[in-house]
């Protein structure tokens, strides 16, 4: 009988496989493996550095790789924190990897020992892989067939025994990272033009530059490109700085160079940011602008008017976060 006779779900009693119910899980997950929540599943320090960490509560996915397991997947909680020893260094320093690992005896062609009690396992452990290269940053890079996920590499330099925040590197993955991208326009009805004279910030051009934005609860990254076609210089030479605003974060300058004399001409601006956004920011509505610096280096202007169009293309990204909520 070359299928797998029960497929999930099948009534009359049949009895289905662990193998079809991992089947249904893998699809689930989209063949995919990580934590299932952005802040699952964090690995932190003792809050009195000591030789153990703690990693928070959260959920996971992670992928069968027993032999003959294709398309199967492991779904796994942990309600409750959990802590383990982290051994003591002597002269050299180490690395070890902390993972969540499936450890099932009954899978074909695993090894583990069978559990106590075959009822509750346990079949899901927090592990310590120790002395591990510091490059590492996934389990199949140290141990290719076990079923497990990097959680965090722990760096632990020599004669060291209490383990510190900054010791560990988070190495978590999302299995279903949500995002939201939308594109935001703007095209100025008249001439707004913004002269040299200053050496001071603007919210420049205003208006037709801005735009109130809803942050989605989930969200922990942004990603903004500001384009401004059509943007126009006259009178001189122009140098100038320009800037992403949102919710008060300032994004990184593009600096305006141009040295095109006193015709009137026209180039396109392009602005690019990647914003970590603050769990105060979530699910709030937040005002997207720009900020336009005009040095006294340069006498010429720049302006935006009908012939300029401005575009702001957001997206909203869900990614482990390692801020407290």
């Amino acid at each position: 009988m070359p299928w797998d006779s029960v497929p999930w779900f099948t009534e009359g009693g049949a009895v289905h496989s662990s193998e079809v119910a991992r089947l249904l899980a893998y699809a689930a997950f989209g063949g995919a493996e990580g934590v299932v929540g952005s802040g699952d599943l964090r690995v932190r320090a003792l809050s009195s550095p000591g030789p153990e960490v703690q990693v928070m509560t959260g959920a996971c996915a992670i992928t069968n790789r027993a032999a003959g397991a294709a398309y199967q997947s492991y779904a796994g909680r942990l309600p409750t924190a959990d802590r383990v020893d982290i051994a003591a260094t002597g002269v050299s320093a180490r690395s070890d990897l902390i993972v969540a690992r499936v450890e099932n005896p009954y899978s074909y062609g695993e090894t583990w020992p069978d559990p106590s009690n075959p009822e509750v396992g346990p079949y899901i452990f927090t592990r310590v892989i120790s002395n591990v290269p510091k490059t590492t940053t996934r389990v199949s890079q140290v141990r290719p067939s076990d079923s497990a996920i990097a959680l965090a590499r722990v760096d632990l330099p020599a004669n060291t025994s209490s383990v510190t925040q900054a010791m560990i590197t988070d190495l978590r993955s999302m299995v279903n990272p949500r995002r939201d991208r939308k594109l935001y326009t703007g095209f100025p009805s008249t001439l707004s033009t913004l002269s040299y004279s200053d050496n001071k910030w603007h919210n420049w051009p205003g208006e037709p530059a801005r735009w109130n934005i809803d942050v989605p609860l989930w969200a922990t990254r942004m990603k903004i490109i500001t384009t401004l076609a059509g943007f126009r210089y006259t009178r001189s030479n122009v140098f100038a700085r320009m800037q992403n605003v949102f919710g008060g974060k300032l994004g990184q300058d593009t600096f305006i160079d141009d040295d095109q004399g006193a015709e009137t001409r026209r180039s396109t601006i392009v602005l690019a940011d990647n914003m970590y956004v603050d769990t105060a920011m979530r699910g709030t509505t937040q005002q997207l602008y720009l900020q336009t610096y005009m040095y006294k280096s340069e006498s010429g202007d720049v302006s935006v008017d009908s012939g300029t169009s401005i575009v702001a293309d957001v997206e909203f990204v869900e990614s482990p976060d390692d801020q407290e909520v």
